[in-house]
């Protein structure tokens, strides 16, 4: 059997113990370890997991990712996730589908505090949901909204997705978060502007709020002050160039744990359930990554990583096309897999024909980061909506995905006017570090 072969075993192999509900990391590092094993010989193999484990557990670069999970559980805790709906929501609640809208703008400010799509849709979803269920909206256009929203929580800056980028392609992560500020709000605009035809179109489907004073406006928005604060001390001392992304992520947790602390919403209780939960999801990461990162060394041993990339450059199609050919195998394997496993899987067979194809690596990264984003709630196993339907488990999840279908149009279009004008990602890197 030849070396080629052994690769497309081993990726077959992947995705019959992904289907079998395998952890993602452990799928990754069993296949590599497999196949590096028959392709040389079991003391390769072994030497490649330790090597790749303890070099990734010393890289200093990755610490970003638990700052920032344990920022966004604490943002949760604080009630920071509340001040900011209810700030939305006074503003724009009495208009017709304002309560979607005010969910939106929830999870745009709560992803500036969190850096995952999933953390940013449960948090918000808790919140908001009911308060759509109060008002008679459609509880799959409601579900929809949330799932939506929660996906910009691995655009906008910080994203524990764009630090994974990074580092996968030794790509400025200060560059990468600046990068995904502008498509982060435009998909945003882009969002208010689904619910605001869907609600014209169907008003029983998202119909109009309650209105508030100008006094429980003012309240409302000077509670969620402190979320401009910490935005401004994580990705605004950035962009000035005032602190690294490390330094931005450890004052982004003292931060939100001092608002905590101040509205005395940290019990021992709580406190413990949250570096819990970091210390899970930032485990998990690791094993992916290290996963990963023992499965491409076999892919590339066994040529199968460089055959798509032969294979893709000499496809009949300008540079456009074959980028959109890439986005669309994101999105479709998106559609199932956990979006740091698509990652540390496909950027590293990717990468060479992007830059074959002279794309810039910042811009590629906002695209990609997109892509996953329309698969984490694209039928038939969108994550983020599986995710919200736990929220609500009497809604069926085809009416969620028929909610969902007028956001995922207004990704696509998202992602074209991107295609169309590269500067809207491109113009805060180049005037930031020019």
């Amino acid at each position: 059997m030849s070396a080629f072969t052994i690769g497309l075993v081993g990726i077959a192999v992947l995705f019959a113990l992904l289907a079998l509900r395998t952890p993602v990391g452990f799928a990754m590092a069993a296949v590599g370890l497999a196949g590096i094993t028959i392709l040389q010989n079991e003391r390769a193999a072994l030497a490649t997991f330790s090597t790749e484990t303890f070099e990734l557990a010393l890289k200093l670069d990755l610490i970003i990712i638990p700052f920032f999970v344990l920022m966004g559980n604490l943002a949760g805790v604080s009630g920071l996730s509340r001040n900011l709906y209810d700030a939305a929501y006074a503003w724009i609640g009495h208009r017709r589908g304002g309560l979607a809208s005010a969910t939106i703008l929830g999870c745009t400010g709560f992803s500036a505090l969190s850096g995952s799509s999933v953390a940013s849709a449960v948090t918000m979803g808790q919140v908001a949901l009911p308060e759509m269920r109060r008002y008679k909206y459609d509880e799959g256009f409601s579900a929809a909204s949330v799932a939506a929203g929660g996906t910009l929580g691995i655009l906008i800056p910080p994203s524990t997705g764009f630090v994974l980028y990074a580092l996968l392609t030794e790509q400025s992560i200060g560059q990468l978060f600046v990068a995904g500020i502008l498509p982060g709000i435009l998909l945003m605009g882009l969002f208010l502007t689904t619910i605001a035809i869907v609600a014209s179109l169907r008003p029983s489907v998202a119909p109009s709020g309650e209105r508030l004073t100008s006094r429980e406006r003012y309240s409302a928005t000077m509670k969620a002050l402190p979320f401009l604060l910490v935005v401004v001390g994580t990705v605004g001392g950035i962009y000035a160039g005032i602190f690294t992304p490390m330094e931005s992520a450890a004052i982004g947790v003292v931060a939100t744990l001092a608002i905590a602390l101040w509205r005395r919403s940290l019990t021992p209780s709580n406190f413990s359930r949250i570096v819990r939960q970091t210390v899970s999801t930032t485990v998990m990461c690791y094993t992916i990554i290290i996963g990963a990162n023992v499965l491409n060394p076999f892919l590339a041993r066994s040529g199968l990583t460089s055959w798509v990339s032969e294979t893709v450059l000499s496809l009949p199609m300008d540079a456009t096309a074959t980028l959109l050919l890439i986005l669309a195998v994101f999105v479709l394997l998106g559609t199932f897999m956990e979006g740091f496993a698509m990652l540390v899987l496909l950027v590293p067979i990717f990468f060479p024909v992007i830059m074959a194809l002279g794309v810039d690596p910042i811009f590629f990264g906002v695209l990609v980061v997109i892509a996953l984003e329309i698969g984490l709630i694209t039928p038939p196993v969108g994550i983020n909506v599986f995710v919200v339907k736990a929220l609500v488990p009497h809604v069926p999840s085809t009416r969620i995905f028929l909610g969902i279908l007028p956001f995922v149009t207004a990704m696509v279009l998202g992602v074209g006017l991107l295609l169309l004008f590269p500067q809207i990602a491109l113009f805060l890197p180049s005037t930031m570090f020019r």
